[in-house]
């Protein structure tokens, strides 16, 4: 997968701020992130967002007595920023999400879908609010997700504005820890990527879960 690539070899950023969520959380800079999924507890979310100096920048809470199909993305001090429920019984595990803790229509945000019902790798499908005929995405995620190596596109172009890749280490297997690295392009809403990375892990745990009924 290639990228847009400035003088001297870094991500070239967008033409203007893609500020989905909030215009705060477009950095002029290249923004590094680390993503940690611990197995479920009744404390604390299923992820933790870190910046690169290890602080706490987000979580998502997914306790284990909690709907399912409801995932709530909160800021380091715990207050609700996205809301994102699954549609039940959607071939193409459509996702819906929602500023703060609403399931509003009037405060949806963007819905994410797979953009085939059979893949063999990652294809999912970006469109905002004001897009309901979903003819042309507004943004698209391909890559290899169970390799944890997908790029997040701008529209249906070639034009990279974040990319994440799986971080192995034998602590992460011993204790049932997954990590990956998140890169997002400078101008680009980190928020909304981070709850783009949610969902991916989510449709592909439907995939898995299913096999387990089987």
């Amino acid at each position: 997968m290639e990228a847009s690539y400035g003088y001297g070899g870094a991500p070239m950023a967008p033409p203007a701020p893609l500020a989905v969520v909030s215009p705060q959380f477009c950095a002029p800079y290249v923004v590094p992130l680390t993503v940690t999924k611990r197995p479920l507890s009744i404390s604390d979310g299923d992820f933790t967002v870190t910046d690169a100096n290890g602080g706490v920048v987000l979580r998502v809470n997914g306790a284990v007595f909690s709907v399912r199909h409801r995932r709530v993305l909160v800021d380091a001090a715990g207050q609700p920023i996205l809301t994102m429920t699954e549609k039940v019984f959607s071939l193409h595990n459509r996702w819906e999400v929602f500023r703060g803790d609403s399931t509003n229509a009037n405060d949806l945000l963007f819905t994410a879908k797979k953009a085939s019902i059979v893949q063999l790798k990652t294809a999912v499908d970006v469109f905002m609010a004001g897009n309901t005929s979903e003819h042309v995405c507004d943004f698209k995620i391909r890559g290899n997700y169970f390799e944890k190596t997908c790029a997040f596109y701008l529209g249906n172009s070639d034009t990279m504005i974040a990319q994440t890749n799986r971080k192995y280490t034998f602590t992460n297997v011993l204790i049932e820890k997954d990590t990956f690295t998140i890169t997002v392009f400078p101008h680009v809403d980190y928020v909304f990527i981070a709850a783009l990375v949610v969902i991916l892990d989510e449709i592909h745990r439907v995939r898995f879960d299913s096999f387990d009924l089987l």
